[in-house]
């Protein structure tokens, strides 16, 4: 009979367990050495949040603003893979997914807030879809496509989730210094402020005048 394997999620949770039961340093930073060796990458980290949860599900039932999540998920996924990035995962109203390099974060986010303003032009307002969407970049431990944690996760559901408006995408300065001039991706610059540090960002302008 075969033995079942682990997932990569039970993997990483028993080796937090060791790390966190290890007396001595030296033991924890092997540990901690082992866990980026095994997960680790550098990627762009995409958020994206669906706006006007409370005041949809208050005003027409949970059933009809989850037919929107259902709706918001199968525009998503093939703009995600398009741009090269990789699903993570899907939470409640929120997308997570990956990709090599900002610019193809920022492109896909452009092309999704595109396809909804396109798609909302056939539904009734009750059904029109609106998001706001984080992007950083940087080491994160990914864990298969069930999760990933870090720094640049933080930072991108924080402004995805939080602080950009609805039709908002916003950048992190560190990610927006990796786009090449020739992308001429137009944005203006702001300061936003994640678990009370300022962090200087970028918004992206991409609707004409």
């Amino acid at each position: 009979m075969a033995t079942k394997r682990a997932s990569p999620a039970k993997k990483l949770q028993d080796r937090l367990l060791k790390f966190s039961q290890a007396d001595e340093m030296k033991l924890r930073k092997a540990l901690e050495q082992k866990l980026w060796d095994g997960y680790g990458a550098e990627f762009a980290v995409f958020v994206l949040d669906m706006s006007g949860f409370s005041l949809l599900t208050r005003k027409y039932g949970i059933v009809h603003y989850l037919s929107m999540v259902r709706r918001m998920q199968l525009t998503t996924r093939p703009i995600v893979e398009s741009f090269g990035g990789t699903m993570i995962k899907y939470e409640a109203d929120n997308c997570f997914a990956v990709f090599p390099n900002p610019l193809a974060a920022v492109n896909a986010a452009v092309a999704m807030q595109h396809a909804f303003t396109a798609s909302n032009l056939l539904t009734t307002d009750d059904l029109d879809i609106h998001i706001a969407c984080g992007i950083d970049y940087g080491r994160i431990l990914v864990v298969g496509h069930e999760d990933c944690f870090g720094d640049p996760v933080n930072r991108a559901s924080k402004m995805g989730e939080d602080i950009a408006a609805s039709g908002e995408v916003l950048v992190t300065k560190d990610a927006f210094d990796m786009i090449p001039a020739e992308a001429n991706i137009k944005a203006r610059e702001l300061k936003i402020s994640i678990s009370g540090i300022e962090i200087p960002a970028f918004a992206v302008e991409y609707r004409k005048e």
